[in-house]
């Protein structure tokens, strides 16, 4: 069940109905509060403050529906304008940014902000009454001797709200054009990554090699289809103590799922299979939770499209690849046992849950491995990815991870033979060189 509330909670933000409605039963609820302080005369403090000039019915029944209906006339606009947006951010980049787009904050809270004060302005509206108006109800029959209703504290409120609205229009204006540049786009991501890297994998590296689990074990098979978006890693440990146990799990986050396969194998336990489905969701999409990985992949797209020969666009994925170098630096300098991060284990304890070990080597392969061949066809990116590799490298003390860097630029020369020639050819040569001798490693021949 806590997983369950755990990705609940992630998917809210990225979901446009939850800011709106919640702004929505708030401007509703403060209007009731705000009316019935006007009624019951907290708000006669207003009249001795020469500022304001108390209004009157019909100027403020005529100000509440202009704010009223400009307001729901600009949340419709900032709404079509989001999504064409978001559509072209998504057809441009690649549509697994669509998730990035719909958690944008500044989009959610400006639609929020116009739905918010649209429910307000109507309904303060509503208990505005004329001088020449009678009672709805015999039960407000008194209360036709008075000359008319104006709610002036609430009425300044919605004045507020006006303004407010203004500047968030503004805001949002200037917001849309920028969200969607590319540097933008590669600057959130990269951002995200760096902090979902820290998250996952929070200590230095020590040199130790990931834990391994028992061979044998009873298969756990997986229920239901989909990909692992969240797995409960301190639910699995509560239950593995609670049945003694060790769970080694056979999937990571990010993996697609369906029945058949085996979700983790049981060690040391006899008796029925402890249910782990509320242990892990499965979803239609992957996400950033948990999943690394899924940030690397979106770098990798950005820049894969814009090396395609129908964009050839090399410096937005120079702007991908140094992201990615920032990011493997910091995966070689971590250490890549998950379960530290989800304390695993009480002091004295064994390990009850092994996690399927993450590979520094595979998370190189997933990003540079993945934009090697499409970089080969570009002399300036090829120039910026050697000395990316060399960067990060620089950071990294352990000599197997610097390895593994290396062999990267072994391979990007190999593919760079077999796509350029001539003079940018022979520059790659060059430059690949003086990487081999910054890496410490030999020159491998044509």
């Amino acid at each position: 069940m806590t997983t369950h509330v755990r990705w609940l909670l992630s998917r809210l933000n990225a979901n446009y109905w939850f800011y709106p409605a919640l702004f929505s039963i708030t401007g509703g609820a403060l209007a009731f509060l705000l009316v019935w302080l006007d009624r019951n005369g907290f708000a006669e403090f207003l009249n001795s403050v020469e500022a304001i000039v108390p209004a009157r019915p019909q100027s403020a029944s005529n100000m509440l529906q202009v704010i009223a209906a400009s307001t729901i006339a600009v949340a419709s606009t900032v709404f079509s304008i989001t999504i064409a947006a978001v559509a072209y951010a998504s057809g441009t980049y690649g549509p697994r940014l669509l998730t990035n787009f719909m958690e944008d904050k500044g989009n959610q809270l400006s639609l929020a902000t116009f739905i918010g004060t649209f429910v307000y302005s109507i309904t303060v509206l509503r208990t505005v009454r004329a001088e020449d108006e009678v009672a709805a109800n015999a039960a407000n029959a008194a209360d036709t001797a008075l000359p008319g209703f104006v709610p002036q504290l609430s009425l300044l409120t919605a004045y507020l709200l006006m303004v407010i609205s203004v500047a968030v229009l503004v805001y949002f204006l200037n917001h849309i054009p920028s969200s969607i540049r590319i540097n933008t786009v590669l600057h959130g991501i990269g951002r995200r990554l760096l902090r979902g890297i820290e998250e996952v994998y929070p200590d230095e590296h020590t040199g130790e090699e990931p834990a391994r689990g028992p061979d044998d074990g009873r298969a756990v098979p997986v229920a239901g289809t989909g990909y692992v978006q969240i797995i409960d890693f301190e639910g699995l440990c509560a239950l593995a103590r609670k049945h003694d146990c060790t769970l080694t799990l056979q999937v990571r986050t990010g993996d697609f799922l369906h029945p058949g396969m085996v979700f983790a194998t049981i060690a040391g336990m006899t008796g029925a299979l402890p249910d782990l489905s509320g242990c892990y969701t499965l979803g239609a999409s992957r996400t950033p939770e948990q999943d690394p990985q899924f940030l690397i992949d979106e770098l990798v797209e950005i820049g894969l499209r814009a090396l395609s020969p129908g964009i050839n666009d090399p410096f937005t994925a120079i702007t991908a690849l140094h992201w990615l170098g920032a990011a493997t630096a910091d995966l070689g300098r971590r250490d890549l046992l998950k379960m530290k991060a989800w304390g695993e284990t009480k002091r004295g304890d064994p390990q009850r849950v092994v996690p399927l070990p993450d590979d520094f080597s595979h998370y190189v392969m997933r990003g540079f491995g993945a934009m090697r061949s499409a970089v080969a066809t570009s002399h300036t990116a090829a120039l910026v990815m050697f000395d990316t590799l060399r960067h990060a490298a620089e950071a990294i003390d352990d000599g197997a991870r610097r390895k593994v860097l290396g062999q990267q630029g072994d391979l990007l020369i190999e593919q760079i033979r077999t796509k350029l020639e001539g003079p940018d050819l022979a520059e790659l040569e060059a430059r690949y060189v003086s990487f081999c001798e910054a890496m410490e490693r030999p020159v491998r021949a044509r």
